[in-house]
């Protein structure tokens, strides 16, 4: 096996999941007591989001390679982000890193493509929305990308924040979501990329009406095959 590092706390919840995921995985390929060798570097999300609102993206960039650096020195010959939004800043984490990344919108455009899917929606954080990483990525693979409307782009990015990255979860708050979700179904979605890692905590599969593209698990999947030799 290789040993993987994993920069998590963006938010603790998802990171929990990433954990489990990936050790379930690589159990499963190798049976008895085997588990995933990991490196796990967990970061304040609440600095994060404090940088973020105040734009110090730099100061993202910095905190993300210093965490990176930190596994790197612990072995560990690849790395990821346990987030969609950090993503913003990869290739300029990668690069001070100087480790492979397994990039989120990567393992996610591989798995809209093996559903046979070319037009699908983005929900996420106003950055992960509104940015171009997730657009260019899956656009490579053929892939559309819709957005939610202005007001539904705001209720997501505002229940991120306050509600879903403090490991809260609303029923009322699913329902705008599903509310949400059927525009997009409406506007020719066909799928919805939960891009952001706590929003499948809060919807699960079969409460969405087209597939639905649970960011973590995909991410989760790469990350076992990469530990692997996959």
């Amino acid at each position: 096996m290789k040993r993987l590092g994993l920069i998590g706390g963006t938010s603790w919840p998802s990171t929990i999941e990433y954990y489990r995921n990936i050790n379930t995985l690589v159990n499963a390929e190798l049976g008895g007591m085997n588990a995933a060798i990991l490196s796990l570097d967990s970061v304040n999300f609440g600095e994060l989001a404090g940088n973020l609102k105040a734009k110090r993206h730099d100061a993202n960039i910095q905190l993300f390679a210093e965490a990176g650096l930190r596994l790197k020195a612990s072995g560990a010959e690849a790395f990821m982000i346990c987030a969609n939004t950090p993503h913003m800043y990869a290739p300029n984490v990668k690069a001070l890193v100087g480790l492979p990344i397994i990039h989120i919108a990567e393992a996610v455009r591989d798995a809209v493509q093996s559903q046979g899917l070319n037009r699908v929606a983005l929900m996420g954080t106003l950055f992960t929305m509104e940015l171009d990483f997730y657009p260019s990525i899956l656009g490579q693979g053929g892939i559309d990308v819709l957005l939610p409307n202005f007001e539904d782009r705001q209720m997501i990015d505002r229940s991120i924040f306050d509600e879903l990255g403090r490991n809260i979860f609303r029923p009322e708050t699913k329902v705008v979501y599903q509310e949400a979700i059927q525009r997009l179904v409406d506007a020719g979605a066909q799928g919805i990329i939960m891009a952001c890692t706590e929003i499948p905590l809060l919807l699960s599969p079969d409460e969405v009406p087209v597939p639905s593209f649970d960011t973590v698990a995909i991410h989760s999947h790469a990350a076992a095959d990469y530990i692997l030799g996959r």
